[in-house]
């Protein structure tokens, strides 16, 4: 294995540099220099030049720093090129535009999703979001970081205390279960309730903006694997709903994730 996995703030700045690349061509897409050739794929969800591009640059320049790791990325999946990672500590997951329907509809909360794995756990992730020029990234415990392009500096970040004025709950544009949601939260003092489109929900977790993202229904392991390592770096956790943390790299599971919670205080 390369010595940079032996380095990991190295190889987060690789990887930020790789998100920042495919993120200013989906740019190209959104901002209608190139047109967004919208296409459904056989599950039925909505594919677009914009992931395909933006999978075609993370992929190729990942293996031109770690040839040995293999890839598990989105639109590769759907189309059935899927590696064996059964006998390999480390591998990569890759979703090269998280919210295509956002991205679809105008809004700017779409992500580049970036993760490493070890051993089933995120150790390394980077999230960027172009439309909204900031980037979240973190390689392990007090790493957590955001930049943007206003500021132009990275910024620590860490998960908050809940509040005792009461919980703000990050949930979906444009999936889960309302029902579901209201039935969990129905344990809970919450003050508000925001929501956002992606990953960027569970960065709002790791920022200290909000406090819970509960998900009830489906999503796959690149959806979360790099807003998960954002979020442990910041100090919080993803949990399936009996309080498991989330693993990764359910090949025989098609990798689906299971519903889940993101929090920023680790419960007793």
């Amino acid at each position: 294995m390369s010595r940079l996995l032996e380095h990991p703030e190295a190889l987060c700045n690789i990887v930020r540099r790789i998100a920042l690349e495919a993120g200013e061509k989906t740019l190209d897409y959104f901002e209608g220099r190139i047109g967004i050739g919208l296409d459904e794929k056989s599950d039925g969800s909505p594919v677009t030049c914009a992931d395909k591009d933006a999978e075609k640059i993370i992929t190729e320049q990942l293996l031109s720093y770690l040839p040995d790791i293999p890839i598990i990325a989105e639109e590769a999946v759907s189309e059935g090129r899927i590696p064996d990672i059964d006998d390999q500590g480390y591998f990569w997951l890759v979703d090269p535009l998280d919210g295509t329907k956002e991205f679809i509809s105008g809004s700017g909360d779409y992500t580049v999703n970036i993760a490493l794995i070890y051993q089933g756990l995120p150790v390394l992730g980077v999230v960027y979001a172009p439309a909204k020029d900031e980037l979240y990234a973190g390689f392990g415990p007090d790493t957590a970081l955001r930049w943007s392009e206003d500021g132009g500096k990275d910024k620590p970040i860490s998960v908050r205390d809940w509040p005792s004025a009461g919980l703000t709950i990050v949930s979906s544009r444009s999936h889960g279960s309302a029902e579901a949601l209201e039935a969990y939260l129905s344990d809970y003092k919450v003050q508000k309730i925001v929501k956002r489109g992606s990953s960027l929900k569970i960065c709002a977790v790791a920022a200290g903006k909000a406090d819970l993202y509960p998900r009830f229904g489906p999503t796959c392991e690149w959806d979360t694997a790099a807003g998960d390592a954002v979020l442990r770096s910041a100090g919080g956790i993803m949990t399936d709903i009996e309080g498991h943390p989330l693993r990764y790299g359910k090949s025989a599971e098609k990798f689906y994730n299971p519903h889940f919670i993101a929090k920023g205080v680790i419960e007793e």
